[in-house]
This record gives structure tokens, sequence and C-alpha cells, in this order.
């Protein structure tokens, strides 16, 4: 394999790769259900080997992170990951922390995060110095990217977080060629570094934490660093990774990602903006169609550089959405669940308007035929649903922005 790939599963067949990934999944089911007390709960009465397909795999449950922490919380002395890890003390080499409380635990396995993949992708090789300025404490993001660096056989410098002065010290005497970290830290440390007159000696960058702008992107370029992106959540790892064409992020070998109507569990087509759902084959932590909260789109074709998996655009904006209307709030999957009861709807997005105390709203719906008394019968689903009056417009297919946007708040409190 040429050393533009990390490895062969790059460049398989998309057939191949789709019959691998779904040749493995009732295994990954079977297993959560034997040793992750909440899967064997939320997947009760599932028969695993029947999960051999993409439509079998969406008719699943969603988890999402809201109910992770939820069940963390209620098992903190008995459980403290909540059921979802096949592994405890002992078994797990490290637990992290991540903002909710929620514990995330990281198994034994090399490159547990699956990180290596973007760093090669990224321009790292054997042999080089990286300078990790990613958190070493309470969240898993330093030991990500250690242990994807160690994997491709690259010594770490653990920068950490903070002191700015001392870690372009350790850059000026040490002289690494890589940078992991936040972007915009990367950004401090090259203009702390101009100021002081120093030329850093990075000239390439895995970056995540936090969107990475294109014009960002541009100004480091300018500077002599080459940043890429990485998509990657404490709960599951590298989900998907940029590449030297600029085009989107490849997904990782290592999970399968659907793109789902948010408040939903439906896959939308290829191109439309939902929330991004992982499954990994990890059998340490098997989180099961996990539901990020995160917006994202499916790009067609594959990669320009070879790689075959597909690929997303990357982070477009949080999915979890929800307004406050007369003192009760409406959520997405609220949205989701009148949508569902009409097989007309194709796409819903609810409109909030009007000054405070003088709300309104207004569920705006593709549809495919306009029957008589459809309308009516809407508003009549959204007063059950939301315990609100509304009102019902009903749109042409393609009517409403590709946005992923299903609660929308226009109203203005200042």
């Amino acid at each position: 394999m040429s050393a533009a790939f990390y490895d062969a599963l790059e460049t398989r067949d998309p057939a191949e790769r789709e019959r691998a990934l779904l040749q493995a999944l009732p295994g990954q089911i079977a297993h959560a259900q034997r040793h992750a007390p909440a899967f064997a709960e939320l997947l009760a009465g599932v028969d695993a080997a029947s999960i051999d397909s993409r439509a079998a795999l969406a008719r699943l449950p969603v988890t999402r992170k809201s109910e992770l922490l939820e069940r963390q919380q209620q098992q903190r002395t008995i459980n403290p990951f909540g059921g979802f890890s096949a592994i405890g003390w002992g078994a797990a080499r490290r637990v992290f922390q991540s903002p909710g409380t929620i514990y995330e635990p990281e198994g034994r396995a090399p490159d547990y995060w699956r990180v290596a993949r973007a760093m090669h992708a990224a321009g790292f090789a054997a042999g080089e110095l990286i300078h990790n300025s990613f958190s070493y404490h309470l969240t898993p993001a330093g030991s990500m990217m250690e242990t994807g660096a160690h994997a491709i056989g690259c010594t770490v410098f653990p920068g950490g977080v903070g002191n700015t002065e001392l870690q372009l010290q350790a850059i000026a005497e040490l002289r690494p060629s890589g940078y992991a970290g936040t972007p915009s830290f990367l950004k401090i440390l090259v203009d702390k570094a101009a100021e002081a007159g120093q030329r850093l000696s990075i000239q390439k960058a895995l970056v995540s934490g936090e969107a990475f702008p294109a014009a960002l992107r541009d100004w480091l370029s300018e500077r002599g660093v080459a940043g890429y992106q990485a998509y990657a959540t404490a709960d599951v790892g590298l989900i998907a990774y940029e590449t030297a064409a600029r085009e989107g992020l490849v997904i990782d070998e290592g999970v399968i990602v659907e793109i789902v109507r948010p408040g939903s569990g439906e896959p939308v087509a290829v191109g439309e903006v939902g929330e991004l759902v992982v499954t990994t084959l990890n059998p340490d932590y098997p989180l099961i169609r996990f539901g990020t909260g995160d917006l994202s789109a499916m790009l067609p074709g594959a990669c320009p550089t070879g790689r075959s998996n597909g690929r997303i655009k990357g982070w477009m904006g949080r999915a979890d959405q929800s307004a406050k209307v007369r003192g009760m709030f409406v959520h997405a999957k609220q949205v989701a669940e009148i949508a569902r009861r009409f097989p007309e709807v194709l796409r819903a997005r609810l409109v909030v308007e009007g000054e405070m105390a003088n709300d309104r709203m207004t569920l705006k719906l593709e549809v495919s035929t306009q029957p008589e008394g459809l309308a009516d019968k809407v508003a009549g689903a959204i007063r059950d649903v939301t315990k609100l009056r509304g009102e019902v417009v009903l749109l042409t297919p393609g009517s409403l922005p590709n946005d992923g946007r299903v609660v929308e708040d226009l109203r203005k409190f200042d």
C-alpha cells in the first residue's frame, strides 16, 4: 500500500466495505446486548442477527447524549458509565470526564480512539515530534491525539492547555514539525511567536474541538502551516477526517455513519442536512446509533485522493433544537412526531415569531400532496403533541432551506 494511505482499508471497493461493516454489525449489537446493560434494555427483543442492513439499523432507537447523561446520573454510584460500557475498572486503562458530567472509558487497544488515520492524512509520519496542545486532564482529547501519534511512530510533547510562553519555549528548543490541538490556540502560538520574532518549526497540524473556517486555514497556510481537521467526539473517537483534497471529511473505517432528520431516527437523502448518528464497532464502548447532536450532510461521490469511504460536509451546527413558547418548551422530536402522523409530509419546520408574551407558531410543511382538510388535521396534531396552538402552511417539495433546522426561533428579546 502506498504511503499516501494509512492502510488498505481506505481504498477498498465501497461494496466490499459495506459488506464488511454490515457483517460486523450483528455481532456488535449482540455484544452490546450481552455486556452493556443499557443496550440490553434499549434493544430488548431485538434479534441482533437480523440487523444486517442499513434499513434494519435505521429501525433501532437513536440514543442521544442527553439519555446517556441521564442514565449515568441515575446509576452514578453503581455504574458510572450508565450501563453503556462493556468494560469497567481494570479493563479500562483510563476514565475521562466531559462536561455534563459524562464519564467515558478508554480501553487498552492501541490507538483506541482511531486518530492515527487522521494524522496520517494530515501528513504526520514516523520519526517526527508532535506538539500536543490538547488537554491531558479530565477530557480525553490529549490522549486521543497522543495515542494516534504513537501508533504512527511519532514522539509527543505533552504541552496541554495554557502556559503559552512555556509552550513557545519548548517549540523553539525542540523544533516539532507537527501540532495537535485547537485551531484557535495554534493561531495564538503563531501570533505570539511572530511578536517575539520567532519562526515556528511547525509545518503541519491536526486540529479539532472547534470550527476550522477556511479563512483561518488559509491564514495558517500563508504562514507555512498546513492545517487539517478531525471530527471526533469524547464518546466515539474519530468519526471523519480531512484530506489533501479539501473536499469534506472522509468517514473513518471503524464506524457506521447515518444522517437523520433532527428529532427522529429517519435517515435523510444524500446532500440533505440532518443529525449525524454513529454506530461504533468498538467492543469496549459499543455505542449503537449514538446521536451526536451535530448537524452535517453526506457528500456524493468519493474523495479525489482515492479514499473510497463516504464523506460528510463537516460540522454544520447543532441538531438539539428547541424553543420556549408561551411558557412551554417545544422540541425537534415533537415536530418529528407530528410529521410522522401524516404520510404526505416530506419535511417540517416549526417557526416561532412575535414579541415577548405574543408568540406565534407556524408549522411549515413540504408535502407530496395536499388532500382536503390536511392543514386542519395537522393543526390538531400540533395541539395534541405540544399542547399549544399553531398555524399550518403547506408547501411544495424543496421549498424549505436545506440547513437541518427543524425549530427556528425568529423572536427578538432585546
